[in-house]
């Protein structure tokens, strides 16, 4: 396998690998890697789709790609992702899935054509005082100290930054900023979380720093991303032949080693409490998601809380059995055996009252229901306790909605401190408290509050203790990678398999990259894999972020008149000079 970038490799086409109609392949999870895995199989590999088999512990595909209406409960999405232009490699695969809603068009030509006619942008970013704009301007309010703590944060080794939390190498000034406000909320970092996660999504959205405040860059699906993305893709794959094995709890993966090289041998798994299993050669491939965000998830409904389940977690047990095994295996518990610190909850409302939309409206400064971006990302309230966000994406969406609904995303990091209006933590909250609680910070009277949450809303939250265990400060070796050395027949991908580029986790693209990199391995595909946006080695983008990092204040020159007039006369006589001036690094 090899990385590339430009249009000679991105357009061509592979050649089909020898041997491969002899081959079989069984993947662990039906999540985005899975899914993704099975299609750069059948696209690029030229595998028989019939001779893939997709296990899932579930009824339904899609992993943490969720959405879905429960009939007593309403409306459920766990959690949503934001995407951008350079997700190479997940444009990569949907360019070649056929959209559900446009017939000739992919999921791709879908996608782009939606976010052209309607591209993304924030009106009101964060709020204060019950629903109030927050004044910022969009600035970062990053000190001179701050302003460096970052600076030696992103020029770090990746060794200086292992097992590390950002509150160790990110100083006071800098946690105050609003910069962090914008970050936190937006990626769901905590302050006790990976100082090198915290790094390489520097790096790999260095081009998005300009776009930080108002999401301005940021692109999102039509409706939620199960509808969206995964349904044409299992359509897809299901067309092809791709076998789905629902109910299906993958218990353990043996493995042989011997002279260097590594076979996986058997799967065993219980299908409706019912023992099984396959033996496997040197020609059968799987590919194994180890670890899960979603893992364990538990909802509660309007009248009842979610609870926090901390009892068997067959995901993460999986992986621990695979680990005691090798120790290039990676080490699950430096990420899944610390619930208090990756826990967090969400909910999904569900507005049932005409009056709740006009407070959106207010806040969002769009209609909600005019089928287009509203609040284009999330809204933070500054000042809760809770630390709440939310979100109004296009309407409707769900496609079951009816024209009257809104559906709103709700998420908090700080789920054990008491609320402002309901004075308990998230965690203990039914769906109605939690309304109620938005319903303040929306700038809803109080005279109202407690009659809309009862009867103009219909919420369900969700606990998910594991939600952020990839960001718990790790070292290299905790993941394994994703084809291990002297592997012949099996890889590990997901967001907990340790890719070879400089990519980060929590998103679309990570959970595509690690497949594409399995499946491209493994059957030694002539073609090159994606290689992450260079946008880190690009003079012209570091400068602008510096520039807005210092919220577009010049650098002066600190010297005598006569020498600093003359040293800027040298640095304009030069390239360096004209990038300066242009991105407004020098006064004029």
């Amino acid at each position: 396998m090899f990385y590339s970038s430009g249009n000679y490799e991105a357009f061509a086409r592979p050649r089909k690998p020898a041997g491969v109609e002899h081959k079989t392949a069984w993947f662990v999870g039906s999540g985005l890697a899975s899914l993704a895995g099975a299609a750069f199989l059948i696209r690029d590999g030229h595998m028989p789709a019939k001779q893939i088999t997709i296990l899932e512990e579930l009824q339904v595909p899609g992993g943490a790609l969720d959405g879905i209406k429960e009939p007593e409960k309403g409306f459920v999405i766990r959690g949503g992702r934001e995407m951008e232009d350079h997700f190479e490699c997940l444009w990569d695969l949907f360019r070649s899935i056929p959209s559900l809603e446009i017939d000739g068009a992919s999921v791709l030509d879908e996608f782009y054509w939606l976010n052209k006619d309607d591209p993304n942008h924030s009106l009101r970013r964060t709020t204060i005082n019950q629903g109030q704009g927050a004044p910022t301007d969009g600035l970062f309010t990053l000190s001179d100290a701050a302003q460096k703590d970052l600076v030696k944060l992103f020029l770090a080794t990746r060794e200086e930054m292992e097992n590390r939390r950002i509150n160790e190498v990110l100083g006071e000034d800098f946690l105050a900023s609003n910069f962090w406000l914008y970050w936190r909320t937006m990626f769901a970092f905590e302050e006790w979380h990976s100082a090198l996660e915290m790094k390489l999504y520097l790096h790999r959205f260095i081009h998005h720093i300009g776009g930080l405040a108002d999401f301005s860059t940021l692109k999102f699906t039509r409706h939620n991303q199960y509808e969206s993305l995964v349904l044409p893709l299992v359509s897809w794959l299901r067309g092809q032949g791709v076998v789905f094995q629902y109910n299906t709890v993958v218990t353990d993966v043996a493995f042989a080693a011997a002279s260097g090289r590594k076979q996986a041998t058997h799967i065993r798994w219980t299908q409706h409490g019912a023992a099984g299993g396959v033996e496997l050669g040197p020609d059968d491939l799987v590919f194994m998601t180890i670890g899960s965000l979603t893992e364990n998830s538990s909802s509660g409904d309007h009248h009842t809380p979610a609870a926090l389940n901390q009892g068997p977690a067959p995901a993460w047990d999986l992986w621990r059995r695979i680990a005691a095994q090798a120790p290039a295996f990676g080490r699950p518990d430096v990420f899944g055996a610390h619930i208090p610190e990756t826990k967090w909850a969400s909910a999904t409302i569900t507005t049932l009252d005409k009056r709740i939309p006009g407070y959106i409206r207010k806040i969002a400064q769009r209609d909600p229901f005019s089928g287009k971006v509203v609040t284009g990302g999330i809204v933070t309230a500054r000042d809760s306790s809770w630390l709440l966000s939310w979100t109004v994406n296009r309407q409707p969406h769900f496609k079951q909605q009816t024209k009257d609904q809104i559906v709103v995303w709700f998420y908090a990091l700080f789920v054990e401190k008491p609320g402002d209006y309901i004075k308990k933590p998230m965690q203990d909250c039914t769906g109605e408290e939690i309304t109620r609680e938005w319903l303040y910070h929306l700038g809803v009277p109080a005279s109202e509050i407690d009659e809309l949450a009862a009867t103009g809303a219909k919420t369900v939250p969700v606990m998910m203790p594991y939600v952020t265990a990839f960001f718990m400060p790790r070292q290299a070796g905790d993941r394994p990678d994703v084809v291990p050395e002297g592997a012949i027949n099996f890889a590990f991908i997901g967001q907990f398999a340790e890719s070879k580029q400089r990519d980060c986790i929590f998103t679309t693209e990570y959970s595509v990259r690690t497949p594409m990199e399995a499946v491209y391995t493994l059957l030694d595909i002539e073609r090159g894999v994606p290689e992450v946006f260079n946008s880190t080695y690009d003079i012209r983008t570091l400068l602008a972020a510096a520039g807005r990092l210092r919220d577009g204040k010049a650098f002066h020159l600190p010297s005598p008149p006569l020498l600093r007039s003359a040293l800027e006369r040298k640095i304009d006589s030069t390239q360096i000079g004209v990038l300066l001036r242009q991105f407004h690094l020098l006064s004029d």
